[in-house]
């Protein structure tokens, strides 16, 4: 049927061209020669050229007029005004280089239209034309860059000392907020930790033994189905495989055992692990280091102007501080269930759109608060609450 369909599609497009041919055919033998030019006809349409430039401009105003208040919604971090700033500059550019460059299509397009008596210079190279349209653009994008650059570093600057630090955590397709708990240190972590309990992967004197003991299991039940498996086969090489990598992977938390005797492995104890939605209060910097178990995905809070995007095996920071609670912003914008949200600004899989999660600012008595009533990483209710989590996931 697609062989078919697409036949009669080449077969209608050859019918097209020979009958294009027979119309120009007939209009030879009656002798209209359709090469030649009519003067006032192209003239009439050289002016149009301007009627279409006028309600061309016209148009782009009503789009500016209607459609750019939201654009981007009001910044709710200290840096946002800087990033505003830089975004205004980057259009007011390009909206000045499309208003030249357009103005002069339609004044060109309806001054220099074919006229009997005119003819084109033909210019093969002019040096100071070339030295205008390469030196002119690269002196605009220096200034862009430079001021982008700038503007970046000054926003990307030391994380302040007086933050509260703050973990995000990615993975297909799930989002995990993980607070420093009194000591204001956020617990080391490693993806060899991962399990069913331990998610994130936080190391801790527990996490450790709980690791070398499931993987030695796993190790144990590997060795027992190698000796089942015949000799010589892919089912022997693929567990010899697996044992060489858990192995190896054993290694590497026992080394973690031998630095946790030197010096507890204790920061992790009193993190605290949210899911939903996360809280910070106004006005204090917040320091965001993050994470991801599995794909690239990016974090991406839009009103606080804030991405980063979080790497396997990488932590990236970001800092800023916001100056708009939650319940100011809902006033602001007459939407009592508006919050701020947290996006996956990556494609990150078939349920990329589920990735997303509220962020709650309010006040610093508020946030404390919040805060105190949130299970640490050792406590029993949190270990119920990861497990209640996992079996969800699972069932999904």
């Amino acid at each position: 049927m697609t062989f078919l369909i697409i036949l009669l599609v080449l077969l209608v497009f050859a019918a097209l061209i020979q009958l294009v041919r027979v119309f120009e055919l007939t209009g030879k033998l009656k002798g209209n020669n359709q090469d030649r030019i009519d003067f006032k006809e192209n003239r009439f349409r050289a002016k149009l050229w301007l009627v279409f430039g006028a309600g061309y401009f016209a148009f782009i105003i009503w789009l500016i007029v209607k459609y750019g208040p939201v654009m981007l919604p009001e910044a709710a971090s200290e840096h946002g005004a800087t990033i505003d700033s830089v975004m205004a500059f980057n259009w007011a550019i390009l909206f000045l280089a499309f208003a030249i460059t357009h103005v002069l299509l339609f004044y060109f397009a309806s001054k220099y239209y074919w006229m009997p008596n005119r003819k084109a210079d033909y210019i093969t190279h002019n040096n100071k034309l070339e030295l205008v349209w390469t030196s002119f653009p690269a002196i605009v994008l220096a200034v862009i860059i430079i001021y982008g650059l700038s503007a970046w570093n000054d926003i990307t600057d030391e994380a302040p000392s007086n933050g509260i630090n703050i973990e995000l955590y990615s993975k297909q397709f799930d989002w995990t907020a993980r607070y420093a708990g009194s000591d204001s240190t956020l617990g080391a972590a490693n993806i060899n930790f991962i399990n069913t309990s331990n998610p994130l992967g936080l190391i801790t004197p527990e996490t450790i033994e709980t690791r070398i003991s499931e993987i030695e299991d796993e190790i144990t039940k590997l060795e027992g189905d190698l000796e089942e498996a015949p000799e010589d086969g892919l089912k022997e090489e693929e567990l010899t495989e697996k044992i060489a990598r858990k192995n190896r992977q054993l290694n590497k938390i026992l080394a973690y055992k031998r630095k946790n005797e030197v010096e507890p492995y204790r920061s992790a104890d009193d993190d605290k692990l949210v899911k939903v939605e996360f809280h910070v209060p106004v006005g204090v910097p917040v320091n965001f280091q993050f994470r991801s178990q599995d794909v690239i995905h990016s974090a991406y809070m839009p009103h606080f102007r804030a991405q980063m995007n979080t790497v396997p095996g990488t932590i990236t920071e970001f800092h800023f501080t916001p100056t708009i609670t939650t319940a100011e912003m809902r006033q602001k914008t007459g939407n009592s269930e508006f919050n701020y949200l947290l996006l996956c600004n990556k494609i990150c899989g078939a349920a990329h759109y589920n990735m997303q999660m509220n962020i709650i600012v309010e006040s610093q008595e508020a946030y404390d608060k919040w805060l105190a009533e949130q299970s640490t990483f050792t406590s029993s209710e949190t270990a119920e609450l990861r497990n209640q989590i996992n079996e969800q996931l699972a069932q999904n």
